[in-house]
């Protein structure tokens, strides 16, 4: 049996995105995430903030925290799925335990 682990994704989004299409994106990535048995899915949106350095020509982004429980070995899927996307400016796993 496969131990789950706590799981923290920092993500920045473009600025683009009006509310309504920000949480059915999100919606979207919990959904995918769900295909994986992730559990204990949190989202807390940060809003949108100015860079402290502009990032492909980008000056302000979209803040999204995502908070879950997972086996180990579908990390770099999460992964994957998040470079392929391009409103996906950066992102940051961070292992919470």
């Amino acid at each position: 049996m496969s131990i789950l682990r706590k799981y923290e994704i920092m993500i920045l989004l473009t600025e683009e995105f009006n509310d309504s299409e920000l949480k059915t994106w999100v919606f979207n990535y919990a959904k995918n995430l769900r295909k994986f048995n992730v559990c204990d899915i949190s989202v807390i949106s940060r809003g949108k903030h100015n860079l402290s350095y502009p990032i492909n020509n980008r000056g302000k982004g979209n803040y999204i925290q995502l908070n879950f429980s997972s086996m180990p070995k579908y990390i770099n899927n999460f992964s994957n799925i998040l470079k392929m996307d391009s409103n996906v400016v950066r992102f940051l796993v961070f292992n919470k335990e």
